[in-house]
């Protein structure tokens, strides 16, 4: 089923494997369910986190590859692509704006239908709205790609005023993926490079087989 959502109307179309909404003002939200020929069918939802529009000029989305590929493992995946914000949130805060952003990615979770607590991917730019959401909502898992140093180095060349630093517990696995140069960064000024309870994986190519892979291992270290 594709389902289209505009200022004033909603559209659906049929389909057996894939649902697509476009939420007014913001994200794509598309999800991906296990085929008929899967092996199995996971009850976990994992949502795939990107923000084209924020991270121009970067290779930061998640591949859509990966999506399919565990799809077709048993896994119901929601790919979530959080735009621009809307003319009527220009001059919002921050604070404001992730907010707003979590909510929606919230509603985005609703409408998949899930019950269940998903297991979050975010790259670039959306390690922030996904930070946000685990914040106050439940989550089994959080994985990071290529996050920012910290909030405060967003600001002003992308966030419009200053976010506070993130200070949620780590009450669920949670992983950060990125290249050697980056994980360098990390280690010495992120939050999350310095905690012990961190898995910290350091991979060249963040689209490739190998960092694929490593994302499948840490889902069967968590058992899902």
């Amino acid at each position: 089923m594709f389902v289209v959502r505009s200022s004033n109307s909603l559209h659906f179309l049929r389909s057996a494997t894939r649902i697509v909404l476009q939420v007014r003002h913001s994200s794509t939200f598309t999800v991906r369910n296990p085929p008929k020929h899967a092996p199995r069918e996971v009850p976990t939802p994992l949502v795939l986190c990107s923000a084209s529009h924020w991270d121009l000029g970067t290779r930061n989305n998640i591949p859509q590859s990966f999506a399919s590929m565990l799809a077709e493992e048993g896994h119901t995946c929601i790919e979530v692509d959080f735009g621009p914000p809307g003319e009527s949130e220009t001059g919002s805060s921050s604070q404001n704006l992730m907010d707003r952003l979590s909510e929606e990615l919230k509603v985005n979770l609703r409408l998949s239908g899930s019950p269940f607590p998903p297991v979050i991917f975010a790259r670039g730019f959306a390690a922030l709205i996904a930070q946000t959401y685990i914040s106050s909502h439940p989550a089994q898992g959080l994985f990071l790609i290529s996050p920012p140093l910290s909030n405060a180095s967003l600001f002003p060349s992308v966030l419009p005023t200053p976010l506070g630093e993130f200070d949620y517990e780590l009450k669920f696995p949670v992983a950060v993926m990125a290249r050697p140069a980056e994980m360098e960064q990390l280690r010495k000024y992120s939050r999350l490079g310095q905690n012990e309870l961190v898995d910290l994986i350091e991979h060249d190519n963040l689209e490739g087989r190998d960092a694929f892979m490593r994302i499948e291992q840490w889902l069967d270290e968590l058992g899902i």
